[in-house]
């Protein structure tokens, strides 16, 4: 007799004669992607079935496991399951894997957002740039607009001559953002936050309730490795040595896609911690969420050295309800393997240079991974607190394309994967192994 018939039969015994209660504890579950998936769970197992929630919640009485909550929202197809005490989650993925029923099966693993060697040593000159401009009927300090970078790439001149400001909604896996910041307010949507799963996606949160004072007296200060921020004295003080060496980093990326695309809404989906640490079944949530709650474009600045079945599936599902995908390329200075960039098929892996049209040092490089880059290096954007930071790496480069893919949304009505790929192809050619070359997104838009 199959395996399946001899479970059917144990459920049905081991269920038997036990209280009401016991037999309907937990057994509920809603088809959205926040589900009751516990925040920042380690060691459980990614389950891929056919056997629905209910079922899997009767396999996991036999192997010693409990159903955490569906990861792939209306699709109600790939659970987090998490082992008993004592139970390695190598072996319970090893198990479920021989069940009829269970399609595939992984072990969760903890991401971390990559850090650079490009240490920021030099406080770039519009960070200091600080009288207020109108920026499409927001007020933004004056070096964040007409910074380098944005001149480099033609910016000004793409939203000029094709009269695009970005549209839809531009989704970034992310470790939250500052949803006060004057800069972002108007167009930011509420977000989720699944290290804590609850709505909004305050990265502030991480700070246990500190609160900042309006910035009147800003200095520059060394917030992290990779990053330079204008702060009051208190901030500043708060996160010196502080071991929240992520913390900012997502209201940093929306401040790029903000630069690039001022009109597009953007949608906050908080994965990672403070720390720069987050699971990737937080990470596969937050995609399915994206596509779930209408999201145009995913931006992720984040990379995995080696690849997951399920996080890839999660990208392909996301193209294929014409999801625009871009993820970093990594800072390691390497050419190597990283993913999501390389899953060409169904993500924009983009590279870093720096103000000359070089590769960026800490850059990854290889056209495995790289479809196109742009500027990494000392990016001025928003930081939380409502003020502004100088940032170097991939993470700051990748939001340039997500921006642009907000734009061409704009400029066509609609665009998916493979339309932006190829008006991606129209680059500034700046050497080997670095893809289509450095966006101009003149360029991008008249080649669309």
């Amino acid at each position: 007799m199959k395996r399946c018939t001899w479970i059917a039969l144990l459920l049905v015994a081991g269920l038997w004669g036990q209280p009401a209660s016991a037999q309907l504890l937990g057994l509920g579950g809603g088809k959205s992607s926040t589900g009751s998936t516990s925040g920042s769970t380690s060691g459980g197992v990614i389950v891929r079935t056919t056997l629905g929630q209910l079922g899997l919640k009767l396999v996991c009485l036999l192997n010693s496991c409990k159903v955490v909550g569906n990861l792939d929202g209306n699709q109600e197809k790939v659970f987090l399951v998490q082992p008993a005490s004592g139970l390695l989650p190598s072996v319970l993925a090893g198990t479920l894997r021989l069940v009829t029923g269970i399609l595939d099966t992984e072990v969760d693993q903890v991401v971390s957002i990559p850090r650079t060697s490009a240490t920021i040593t030099t406080i770039p000159t519009s960070l200091y740039q600080q009288w207020p401009v109108n920026y499409f009927g927001t007020s933004v300090w004056y070096g964040y607009a007409n910074q380098p970078a944005a001149q480099i790439i033609n910016l000004s001149a793409a939203q000029n001559t094709f009269r695009v400001s970005g549209s839809g909604i531009v989704a970034d896996v992310d470790t939250g953002v500052d949803p006060n910041h004057p800069a972002l307010k108007a167009v930011l949507l509420p977000g989720y936050d699944f290290t804590r799963n609850q709505a909004g996606a305050s990265e502030l949160n991480d700070l246990n309730g500190y609160q900042a004072s309006a910035c009147n007296s800003c200095q520059a200060a060394y917030v992290n490795q990779s990053s330079a921020a204008m702060l009051d004295q208190s901030s500043a003080a708060m996160l010196d040595g502080s071991p929240d060496s992520a913390f900012g980093h997502g209201t940093e990326v929306m401040g790029v896609i903000h630069l690039v695309a001022p009109t597009a809404k953007l949608l906050p989906l908080k994965a990672f911690q403070a720390n720069g640490t987050g699971n990737l079944s937080d990470i596969i949530r937050a995609i399915y969420y994206a596509v779930d709650n209408n999201a145009n474009v995913i931006n992720m600045s984040f990379d995995l050295t080696s690849n997951s079945t399920e996080l890839s599936d999660a990208l392909s599902y996301a193209t294929s309800q014409k999801v625009i995908c871009v993820a970093s390329a990594g800072n390691d200075g390497a050419e190597e393997i990283v993913y999501p960039a390389a899953l060409q098929s169904n993500v924009i892996g983009v590279a870093s240079t720096n103000d000359l049209d070089q590769r960026s040092s800490f850059s990854n490089y290889g056209d495995q991974i790289v479809w196109l880059a742009a500027p990494g290096e000392q990016i001025v954007t928003t930081y939380p607190f409502g003020t502004y930071a100088a940032a170097n790496g991939t993470s700051f480069s990748a939001p340039f394309v997500s921006g642009t893919a907000a734009l061409l949304v704009n400029l066509k009505g609609s665009a998916n994967q493979s339309q932006a790929e190829s008006a991606l192809t129209h680059e500034q050619f700046v050497g080997p192994n670095m893809g289509y070359g450095r966006l101009d997104i003149l360029r991008s838009l008249a080649g669309h």
